[in-house]
């Protein structure tokens, strides 16, 4: 366990670990928390954090008051929409893809449900670009992408991705209840 403060400093803030980062240090980081994941999982949880892993990454979870989860389940409706974009723009869009905003623009020309997604997602960014830099910095912000060139504004979808494939897909609508009105 060499790594704690580390740890801490990345997940406390609602980031992150993962096995696929480009970067060394994290990688390094990951492997470490998972030879020693028990000791680590027994550290946090004296500061009352739960040390919790997902496929291929690790994060911070916490017991909460229902107040709280229907507040996070409100910020990820922004997410559903985004997700559906990119599953539209390529349908095995998953950990390990690379991606880059020249190629989103190219398809965007030739594809009129992609660029209609794109107009609903960040309606306060004119341009598509613009939209596509706003979900790229999302992307990045949440630790679900990593830049790999600056210049060609390329990314690669880290393992921490699956997170938000998992939380969505565990949103289930009952058909019977979808149009109710609540009293």
């Amino acid at each position: 366990m060499k790594y704690t403060s580390e740890v801490f400093q990345r997940l406390s803030k609602g980031q992150f670990i993962s096995s696929n980062s480009i970067d060394f240090e994290t990688r390094a980081i990951y492997n470490d928390i998972e030879e020693n994941q028990q000791e680590y999982e027994e550290y946090f949880r004296l500061i009352d954090f739960i040390l919790s892993a997902g496929d291929g990454f690790y994060y911070f979870s916490r017991r909460e008051a229902r107040v709280n989860i229907e507040n996070k389940l409100q910020s990820l409706f922004s997410w559903i929409d985004y997700l559906d974009f990119l599953k539209t723009y390529d349908t095995t869009f998953d950990a390990g893809t690379q991606f880059s905003l020249a190629q989103m623009e190219i398809r965007l020309s030739a594809d009129l449900e992609l660029k209609e997604k794109l107009s609903r997602l960040f309606q306060d960014k004119q341009s598509n670009r613009d939209k596509l830099e706003a979900l790229a910095n999302a992307m990045l912000n949440m630790g679900f992408a990593e830049q790999t060139n600056e210049a060609e504004g390329r990314y690669q979808v880290t393992s921490a991705f699956h997170y938000i494939e998992q939380i969505i897909s565990c949103i289930n609508i009952d058909e019977e209840v979808k149009d109710e009105i609540p009293e």
